[in-house]
């Protein structure tokens, strides 16, 4: 399948909006910072544009000062070594270099609190970098050293305002209960959350960072009320963010992390776009249960391979998939999501925002960037009068803004070949909606012999077999008011 994104209207700019409503209060009783909705960006990961050919890496800069968007590092692994190898012992060379890029970028920067020093979690002061110690929790009698390590990196960086508690409850599930240990991560978030106030006043932090995990509908284990035709949420789960967000010190937004396909199968419930409503479903049911700014750490649509590798997928379909997902999350409000870019050090690099930095021409823009970016840009959160336009026809979706913005993401297989049947003046297969849709009133009807405009991928100079527009002239799109 080779479904293709139709159209990232006004020069790729997707103008969506977002309610927050800004009405939660934290447990203190304090209003919710608006700090708290920064919007679309990514996570770095073992290699980013920190690293590699000089050249590629002042490209890739340029790539993200010219469209600044909030950057996440987690303080250990994923790019950054042991910050605190021995008690006492700090060590944060890698961190620096990831922070001093993010500052360097224009990024509005976030700090993962993950993961722990061997010594913390029972080892000794050599870092064992293999998976299973990597996401072991700290042991209990050292909760408060993983705290103080937190306050210590709060204090070094004070241009970092968002902090995020552990990454997706490693560690703390509970063998012997066949649930998460969400006491211990309760406890050691307090802790964290305690020590990051007695080092600033200026910060924001959030958890629990737990895994929406769902499985097939119907499914009677550990099922959930929470569930739709893209299957049901694991009851553990939602367990969990009760727990946490009875027992917590205090949060300025809930984080959790999550799939659009099952568990069981990997499955793409009824299809992998219709599949993306879960993350609307979720978003909602996290803010009513937390009355919390909502942030997604994670997300994914296409089905991980044995290796956890995401690269069956033709990158038109992973764009228009990763499209309607967003569309899913911005419905629903959400006030901060991070993709988690996936770089390699090799030329070949599915889902990725730039090629590699380790090629000396490596640092240009990817697809996905384009997508990220401009959404991010034209759709901040608080924005105002999201809606979805009646569509005539099936196998389009659209959202559009009362700001005029128009996205439209073909969900069919095929594009603009002029599929059979079709003639030289009509093919059944038409480039319909253009670049230039902003400045259109919202009752105008986009299809071919109606608009007098250039199409998108000529104004932006995107790459035709991502931008061109894909309506068919039996699903058109209107745009009413």
């Amino acid at each position: 399948m080779t479904a293709l994104l139709a159209v990232l209207a006004c020069a790729l700019g997707l103008l969506f909006t977002v309610d927050l409503g800004g009405g939660g209060r934290s447990r203190g009783g304090s209003a919710h910072d608006r700090r708290a909705a920064v919007g679309w960006g990514f996570t770095h990961t073992k290699y980013s544009a920190d690293r590699g050919e000089d050249g590629a890496r002042r490209t890739a800069a340029g790539l993200l000062s010219a469209d600044p968007m909030p950057q996440n590092q987690h303080i250990m692994g994923w790019g950054a070594d042991n910050p605190e190898p021995r008690p006492g012992s700090y060590n944060f060379t890698d961190l620096d270099r990831r922070v001093a890029l993010m500052r360097r970028t224009g990024a509005a920067p976030v700090l993962t609190l993950c993961c722990a020093p061997d010594w913390m979690k029972g080892g000794g002061e050599r870092t064992d970098w293999s998976q299973k110690s990597l996401e072991k929790a700290p042991q209990r009698a050292h909760y408060k050293d993983f705290a103080r390590l937190a306050g210590v990196v709060a204090k070094r960086y004070p241009d970092v305002h968002h902090f995020i508690v552990w990454n997706e409850l490693k560690g703390f599930y509970d063998d012997s209960r066949k649930r998460w240990d969400y006491e211990g991560y309760t406890e050691l978030y307090n802790l964290v959350y305690e020590e990051l106030h007695r080092q600033r006043d200026d910060i924001l932090i959030g958890g629990p960072y737990v895994v929406m995990d769902s499985n097939s509908p119907g499914s009677a284990s550990n099922a959930s009320s929470l569930q739709g035709p893209w299957g049901v949420v694991d009851q553990r789960a939602l367990d969990a963010l009760t727990y946490w967000n009875r027992h917590k010190a205090g949060a300025d937004f809930v984080v959790v992390d999550g799939s659009s396909y099952t568990r069981d199968g990997s499955l793409l419930l009824p299809d992998e776009f219709r599949a993306t409503q879960k993350f609307a479903d979720v978003t909602a049911w996290l803010k009513n249960a937390t009355g919390l700014p909502v942030w997604w750490a994670e997300w994914y649509v296409e089905p991980p391979d044995a290796q956890d590798n995401r690269a069956g997928w033709t990158e038109p379909r992973r764009i228009a998939v990763q499209a309607t997902a967003m569309m899913q999350m911005a419905r629903a409000g959400v006030a901060g999501a991070f993709y988690w870019n996936p770089e390699e050090d090799t030329g070949a690099c599915p889902g990725c925002l730039w090629s590699s930095t380790e090629l000396s021409d490596g640092g240009t823009r990817l697809p996905m960037m384009d997508l990220l970016s401009h959404f991010g840009k034209a759709f901040p959160p608080g924005a105002t009068g999201l809606r979805v336009p009646a569509i005539e026809g099936e196998g389009v979706r659209a959202l559009t803004s009362a700001h005029g913005g128009t996205l439209v993401v073909n969900t069919q297989d095929h594009g603009c070949e002029r599929a059979g049947g079709g003639t030289d003046s009509e093919p059944r297969c038409v480039r319909a909606a253009v670049a230039d849709v902003k400045r259109l009133p919202l009752s105008t009807t986009i299809t071919e012999g109606r608009m007098r405009a250039t199409p998108l991928y000529v104004e932006t100079g995107l790459r035709p077999e991502y931008g061109a527009v894909t309506v068919t002239t039996r699903q058109t799109i209107t745009a009413t008011r």
